[in-house]
Order: structure tokens, then sequence, then C-alpha cells
């Protein structure tokens, strides 16, 4: 069958009209379902829904009408319809697959639109980098807006990135067919200074009549948290406890409530609606960032949808909240969301609305996967070769580019520590005190050695301080060039000789994660693409990302999806402290600190 086109409402009104009346014939009718009505928040049984040029023509108890000789006929037989899930914030680099390997992986879990902010490849490739990013995701037979990045550097003066964006580059973005507001505003102390750069990209997004995504990672709900909601931000995914959400709704922002690979802020922040009994409305569930493993092995949208469920959610307001929510919220409430006339035709077939099996899944009138398998081809654009040469390093590393010298004559010292905190994004500013060997400070216990090491000019500069939290055991370096959102290099482990060997490695593969455990490598996932995303089929890269994670349990982590945790230490802009090829940094003051607090007798 030839894939109807899509047509915008206008263009498509005088067919869906016809269809509706009965005068033409649909291209799909879907018979006897449960339609799942989130306009409403109604069940209602023994309904069809005909589809027409991509988009909705009639929902009714009974499309026959509708029905022609060339329209293809999907029998429901009491399976519950509704709308394609809907991802209010993500990241498309952290699957460490492009836009389309992206689609490819999530269009079997019902996802059919996704918000998308590429500010990981922005820090990397600049604006290019933004529009390559763009130029895939419109080729998708899915829905991938993409919000044009806000904050590369995320903090200015405290970390140096590939490329810089600037309010001229957000103008002209806005501009874009596929651009659908600002990414993140993760600058919050940018915001609340009124910072003049801040204020003309929000100012030229309000302007183009487009959306200000949010980003306030801090716990301070004072002045400084509506100082922030002043300058327009419109919704926040930040949140970690009920307070965050309720905060954030009362001053006219939506919450969004991730779960992610690695970042569960769902149950902490839902009984602001099963238990505060906040409107449901103002609420919407995304993932922010989900590797390869979690999107081919556990799911996307509807894990998120289940999640819900499992901490309370009725399930009809889950699904709001990934769904007509999250199209409103956009601006896009008349075009997708909920199974309605005109709506692009977005549909799920599912046994259960609890457990949520996607059997089926219709986009843009098309059946686009069945019992999860894929049937239909995500285009790849030409990815240049300037995207693929991203890692520079200027020298070989060695071991002594690891070294943390302690001041002369000590031999202990009280040192600042990353903690890290198993399934949140924030970390703990922690002290602990280190022996002094040979002139070196030395990690001891739990306590690693981290370092970033500056790849986008080939400086050679390598920042050293100390983390806690991965649990590693024996001689092991763990590297990544995927390190939010400066995206230099990080590299933690208990070995310095074996942190240059990982180092090195990416440089020679042009970046990814590498593992090495007794001097050996023991997992590598290559990422090519500005050091961030691979090419390669998302099932081929779970299986990496899976061999990664054995490899760190093997080295003694156990935290839940440690990558990801491991992938965010660079992360300016979350307190409470982080590390940056400036030096460590304190998120709760925005200054460079150093790692030596004191030299002890």
């Amino acid at each position: 069958m030839t894939r109807p086109s899509l047509k915008s409402w206008a263009d498509a009104a005088p067919r869906l009209i016809a269809v509706a009346a009965g005068r033409d014939s649909a291209d799909m009718v879907i018979r006897q379902g449960i339609w799942v009505n989130v306009q409403s928040r109604e069940l209602l049984p023994d309904h069809d829904i005909a589809i027409a040029d991509g988009r909705i023509a009639y929902v009714g108890p009974d499309a026959g009408h509708c029905i022609g000789d060339r329209t293809q006929v999907i029998e429901a037989e009491g399976r519950y319809m509704l709308p394609g899930l809907c991802d209010g914030h993500m990241h498309i680099e952290s699957g460490m697959l492009t836009p389309a390997e992206f689609a490819r992986a999530v269009i079997p879990h019902g996802t059919t639109t996704m918000f998308t902010d590429p500010h990981e490849i922005a820090n990397v490739l600049g604006l290019e980098g933004v529009r390559l990013m763009h130029d895939e995701a419109l080729l998708q037979p899915v829905n991938i807006y993409t919000q044009m990045p806000s904050c590369a550097p995320s903090a200015p003066g405290l970390e140096t990135t590939g490329f810089e964006i600037t309010a001229e580059d957000v103008a002209e973005a806005m501009d874009w067919p596929g651009i659908i507001g600002l990414g993140e505003m993760m600058n919050f102390p940018g915001v609340v200074a009124g910072d003049p750069q801040m204020l003309a990209e929000m100012a030229a997004t309000q302007a183009a009549g487009k959306t200000v995504g949010g980003h306030y990672a801090s716990p301070d709900l004072g002045p400084a948290f509506h100082a922030y909601a002043a300058g327009g931000p419109a919704d926040d995914h930040e949140g970690t406890k009920e307070s965050d959400a309720v905060a954030r709704v009362r001053q006219g922002m939506r919450a969004m409530l991730r779960l992610g690979s690695a970042w569960y802020d769902v149950e902490s922040q839902i009984t602001a609606v099963t238990e505060k009994g906040l409107d449901p409305r103002n609420f919407i569930l995304c993932t922010d960032d989900c590797h390869s493993g979690t999107l081919v092995n556990d799911g996307h949208m509807n894990r998120v949808v289940r999640h819900a469920i499992e901490c309370g959610c009725d399930p009809l307001v889950a699904l709001q909240m990934a769904t007509v929510n999250t199209a409103a919220h956009f601006g896009l409430e008349r075009e997708l969301g909920s199974i309605a006339p005109g709506r692009r035709a977005d549909v799920i077939l599912s046994p259960d609305l609890r457990a949520l099996p996607i059997e089926t899944v219709i986009a843009r009138g098309q059946v686009v996967a069945e019992d999860g398998r894929i049937l239909v081809d995500c285009p790849h654009i030409d990815w240049p070769e300037a995207a693929r040469a991203s890692v520079r390093l200027g020298k070989p590393l060695g071991a002594e580019d690891f070294e943390i010298a302690a001041p002369e004559g000590a031999n202990h010292v009280r040192a600042r520590v990353i903690g890290v905190i198993e399934n949140q994004a924030p970390t703990k500013a922690l002290s602990a005190d280190l022996p002094v060997s040979e002139g070196l400070v030395e990690a001891t216990g739990e306590i690693c050695q981290i370092a970033l090491v500056e790849r986008h000019r080939g400086t050679g500069g390598v920042t050293n301080a100390f983390v806690q939290g991965f649990g590693y055991e024996g001689p092991m370096a763990m590297a990544s060039t995927v390190a939010h959102d400066s995206h230099h290099m990080i590299v933690v482990g208990t070995d310095r000789a074996q942190m240059a060997l990982a180092a090195n490695r990416l440089a020679e593969v042009g970046g990814g994660v590498v593992l090495y455990a007794d001097g050996e490598e023991k997992a590598l996932v290559e990422l090519p693409i500005a050091g961030l995303m691979s090419d390669d089929l998302a099932q081929s890269v779970a299986a990496k990302a899976e061999a990664l994670g054995e490899a760190m349990r093997d080295a003694g982590c156990t935290l839940n999806n440690a990558y990801m945790q491991h992938s965010l230490l660079a992360l300016v802009v979350i307190p409470e402290l982080r590390i940056s090829d400036k030096g460590l940094v304190d998120v709760t003051r925005f200054e460079v600190v150093p790692v030596i607090e004191e030299v002890l007798t």
C-alpha cells in the first residue's frame, strides 16, 4: 500500500469532511476498539477511527460509511486505541544514536512524537551540528521537533566548549521548519542576573511565538526561583521532590517529571497530583536522557507511563501527561496528542492500559510497527567528515598527566570530593582526608580519581580531582567523550596509567566510552559522530553498552546505570560539585575551587 501523504489540516480539511460525511472513503479504518479519550478522560468501548491523508477524519461508534474498496481495515478486537506517546523533553544524543536510529528504536514502543534539545552536539559542532540533527529529524516517519539549544556553554566562564551558541544563532534557527522553541535554559544564574544574551535568546523565541524550555537545578525556591520564572521559561524538568513540582505549576510553569536511564524523579513528585490533588493538565512526563540499552530492553515513553501508574497515578491521567498535555504545552493540541478529528493519525493498539504492551503503532496514518518490529524505513543524512573528527587531545597522554601534586612537605591533605547520588543528577560536595605518597595525593578506599581531558582544541589540558560513589575495585579506568554538556573527555579510575590508556584509546577511535581493567580493554562503545553518537543500529549499540555495564559491574560498580552518572559529572549547572576544563566547580556558588582544602598535620 502506498503511504498516505500528511497534508496540513487546512489542505486536508475538504477530504476529512467528505470522509466523515460518507462522501469519500478513508485510507484506513480501525474498527471496534476502546477509544482512550484523553480530551475528556474517558474510555469509550466499541468505537471506530477513520483516517485520511495521514489525519483522523472521524471517531465514532460506526465508521462503516467511511469504508470503500481501497480502505485498509484494522480490527482492534476490543483493544485500547490510545494516542501515540509524546516525550516532552529529551536528548537524542544520550541514546548514543543518530535521530534515525533513535526513531527506529522507540517507534515500536509507541513513541510517535519527540521534543528534542540537541545541545550536546551544539557544544561540539555548534549551529552546524544542530542543523544536522534537525535535518535528519525531519526525515523520520514520526514527529521529531527540535528545540534550539540555548546554553552552549551551559555556564559561561566555568567551562570551554567546542563552539558557542549566540543569540543571533537562536534568532536564525527560529525560522527553521522543525524548530519548536528554545531548549532548556540551563544558565539559570544568568537569567536571574538578567544576562543580556539569555534575555535576548528568550525574547527571540517568544517573538516567534514559540516555547522557552526551562532548567532550574537549584533547590532554592526563594527570590532566585521567582526571578527565573519571571524570565520566561515555560517548563522545568529538574525537580526532584513534591515541593519542586508544586512551586513550578503555581508559577505558571509545566512540571516535567522525568524517568530516564538514571534519573528517577517521577515517584517523588507525582504525589502533587495523586495526593495533593493539583490539576494534572499542568504535568508532563518525559525521559530527558535514555541510553540505548534502556530503549532496546525496557522501552521509552511507555516505560515512563507504566512507572507513573505504578506510582499510583490513574492510567488516564498518566496518559494525558504523555500525550495531550505535552502537545498543548508546545501549542500543538490541534495537531497531535489525542485521537480526535483533524489530528495526525498517531494511534497505538494495546490490550492492557496499565501494563501497556504495544502491539500496533500507527503514525501519520501508516502502520509503522507491529509486535515490537518496525515496519518502515528511518532515513539517514550523510554525516560529514567534520562531524567524525572531533576528538583532539594534542598529544598522547601518560600517567603523569593524571597526577595531583600535594603541597610541599604534606603527608596528608583534606580534599574536596564529588559525591555521586544514585538515580539523581545532583551530586554532593564531600571532603576526605587523603594520604600523600612521593609528593602526590592518592585516592584511597571508595574514592577514585576523576579527570577532565580537553578534547576540542587539542590543548593537552587535563583537570584532575576526586570522586566517590562508583565503588570501583582494583586497577581500572573508564573514559568517555560524552561529558555533559561541554563534552570534553571524563576519565574515572583507580590507576593513573590505565587512565592514560583509556584516554588515548578514545582519541584513536574518534570518541566513545571505554573501560580498562588490569591493563586490558574490557569494553568499548565507539561513538564516532561528534564523540557522542553511533550510526550503527540501536541493537548493536545497546549490546556494546550492555557489555560496558557488565565490565563496570565486574570492576566493582553497583550503581544503577552508572554510565549516565559518569557522563554527567562535568555538567556545571547542577549542584553541588562538578569538574570542568577550568577546574573543580562549586555549583552552589558558581566558582572554581581548589581540590586541596587544607594540609593536615
